[in-house]
């Protein structure tokens, strides 16, 4: 087993550091609002329940909520799920993560203030996403895209693939690895 390496920014930041999950979201259908819930079962498929869920390389879909604040700027009324994604972030920079790198969510960390330094991979309490695409074209534009003119799903969303299932929760760890 490969150990893993973490992302560092330009300013020699980590990827992830202070990274958490921000809000969890899911919808029955596709192209639709998800709605948030609390915790949630990550299947070799996707999230337990979302439209999305299949066997298929966009299984579960990120966007930072730093991202969305920028929007909320801008005067549009937005929040988590409105762009269909289905991990909210905040504090880990998505936005660095390359097709093949790896995102691990600790559910249970030792220490609130801690970032685990084992392989993460190996770790039962981790659910483990790989990168696979950098954003999407929309097919149908949104009410976001017709009040803003544009939207950050096709620029700042990324998807994955499960590798790793678990349950994960609003507030758990959230960390970037490259491999």
């Amino acid at each position: 087993m490969k150990k893993l390496a973490k992302i560092r920014h330009r300013d020699n930041s980590v990827a992830g550091e202070n990274g958490k999950i921000f809000s969890i979201n899911i919808s029955k259908e596709k192209g639709v609002k998800k709605y948030p819930v609390a915790e949630i079962l990550i299947t070799k498929f996707g999230l337990e329940g979302d439209g999305h869920c299949g066997d298929w390389h966009r299984q579960i879909s990120l966007l930072s909520y730093e991202s969305i604040k920028d929007v909320i700027k801008k005067g549009i009324d937005v929040s988590p799920g409105d762009f269909a994604e289905n991990i909210t972030t905040a504090g880990i920079k998505i936005q660095d993560l390359k097709i093949g790198d790896l995102i691990i969510i600790d559910s249970n960390p030792v220490n609130k203030n801690d970032v685990p330094k084992n392989n993460f991979y190996e770790d039962d309490e981790n659910a483990v996403l790989k990168v696979t695409q950098i954003g999407k074209e929309c097919i149908n534009p949104c009410r976001i895209y017709y009040q803003l003119g544009s939207c950050i799903m096709p620029s700042e969303g990324i998807f994955c693939r499960v590798i790793k299932t678990g349950k994960i929760k609003v507030g758990d760890k959230i960390y970037g690895e490259n491999i």
